[in-house]
């Protein structure tokens, strides 16, 4: 399975509640109110957005990587209300190895809902029935209790702590690291 030919034209998938479709030019206030928020930028690797400019940098970056055929996130819209709410992708793939890692964000003001979760399961099965992938894994900072609910919510298995495995924000960080493989979905 070819990089390319997944994220040649990246699908729009529907859920229950939301819809993942790219991020466009559209998105960046809503994509700034929550990535302005220093409680959603705490655990990720990105700096928590201060101006309007930074959003509209990133999503610039999004729209080059759809261009360019690159691994590149879903924008994931609240079909209740029509809003931007967070992203979600594969943050690295190897096709060779049809390993992959899942990372996701969204706004505090939908945390508590169950919708990463039910993004998280979807996105589970794209990987395994669409690009033939065998492990799709994910990582979280050890404080981060939601996301490691989510994992735990998704299916994924804990698998343990990478410590010190990421330097963010002028520190080393512990991970939590969890896992399903094809055969567990």
């Amino acid at each position: 399975m070819k990089i390319e030919k997944v994220y040649g034209d990246l699908p729009t998938i529907e859920t229950k509640r939301l819809i993942l479709r790219k991020v466009t030019l559209e998105d960046i206030e809503d994509m700034y109110l929550y990535a302005s928020n220093d409680e959603v930028s705490r655990y990720v690797s990105w700096d928590t957005h201060e101006t309007i400019s930074d959003t509209k940098a990133f999503v610039e970056s999004i729209l080059k990587k759809y261009e360019n055929k690159q691994v590149s996130p879903w924008g994931i819209e609240y079909k209740e209300n029509g809003k931007f709410i967070g992203t979600i992708d594969f943050v690295w793939w190897e096709p060779s190895h049809k390993i992959a890692e899942l990372g996701y964000v969204i706004s505090k003001d939908y945390w508590g809902k169950g919708l990463i979760t039910e993004v998280a399961k979807e996105i589970i099965k794209f990987g395994f029935d669409e690009m033939d992938l065998v492990r799709i894994q994910a990582r979280c900072d050890v404080e981060n209790m939601g996301s490691a609910r989510v994992m735990e919510k998704a299916g994924m298995s804990f698998e343990g702590t990478i410590r010190k495995g990421m330097f963010v924000k002028g520190e080393h960080r512990d991970l939590k690291r969890y896992s399903i493989l094809k055969e567990e979905f």
